[in-house]
C-alpha cells in the first residue's frame, strides 16, 4: 500500500473558519477526504476527536501534515508527546511542507523551538485575555449575572408582594423575587437619600 498523507486542521472557536487551514492542506498535497478537523478545541487540550481520528488514520510510512505546529499542540510536552507517538509508529510529520526529521539533531531542535514559540503565544493569549477581562470589569462593561427581570418588572412584582405567589406568577425561581425584592429596596433607600435638585445643603 503506498503511503498516504493526513491533514490535521483545528481552531479555538466555532466562529473561526477553517478554509485557509485547507487549501494549505490542500497546497501540501492532501486529498479533501483524508483532513480531519476540531472546531472550538484549543490546542492545548489533548482530548481532541478530529486529532484522535486523523492520528489513527496513519499508518506506518504515511505522513501527518498541519500547516503549522500550533495548530496540532500549543504545548512543548505535548509537541514531544505527540512527535514521540508518531516517531515511534513510523509516522513522518510534515509541518507546512517541512517534514520532521526526529533522527536529525538539527531537526529535533528547530522542532523544539516552534513548540516553545507556540507555548508561548498560547500563554500570550491566555495573558491578553485576563488582563482585557480585567480592565472591561474595571470599567464597569463585565458586570457578571444579569437580573432576570427588568427595572419595570421588578417594581411591579414588589407592588404585588402581598397578593399571591409572584415566583408562580413571573415564572422564576423563589430566589429571584427574594432578589428582586432586595434591589428595588436597596434603589428606594438610595433615592430617598439622594438631595433633590435646589435643595440647600
Amino acid at each position: 500500500m503506498s503511503a498516504l498523507l493526513v491533514g490535521y486542521a483545528r481552531v479555538s472557536t466555532d466562529q473561526q473558519d477553517l478554509t485557509s487551514q485547507r487549501d494549505g492542506l490542500a497546497a501540501l498535497g492532501v486529498a479533501a477526504s483524508r483532513i480531519y478537523v476540531d472546531h472550538g478545541l484549543t490546542g492545548t487540550n489533548r482530548e481532541r476527536p478530529g486529532l484522535r481520528e486523523a492520528l489513527a488514520a496513519c499508518r506506518e510510512g504515511d505522513t501527518l501534515v498541519v500547516t503549522k505546529l500550533d495548530r496540532l499542540a500549543r504545548s512543548l510536552p505535548d509537541a514531544r508527546a505527540i512527535a514521540d507517538e508518531l516517531t515511534v509508529r513510523q509516522v513522518r510529520l510534515n509541518l507546512g511542507g517541512s517534514v520532521y526529521d526526529p533522527t536529525d539533531p538539527v531537526g529535533r531542535l528547530l522542532f523544539n523551538v516552534l513548540a516553545m514559540v507556540a507555548e508561548f503565544e498560547s500563554d500570550l493569549i491566555r495573558l491578553r485575555t485576563r488582563e482585557g477581562m480585567r480592565v472591561a470589569k474595571a470599567k464597569g462593561h463585565l458586570r457578571g449575572k444579569q437580573p432576570k427581570l427588568n427595572h419595570r418588572q421588578e417594581a411591579h412584582l414588589v407592588a404585588l408582594l402581598d397578593t399571591g405567589d409572584l415566583a408562580d406568577l413571573f415564572g422564576v425561581a423563589r430566589s429571584t423575587v427574594y432578589r428582586a425584592v432586595e434591589r428595588e429596596r436597596i434603589l428606594k433607600g438610595a433615592t430617598k437619600n439622594t438631595p433633590s435638585v435646589g435643595a440647600q445643603s
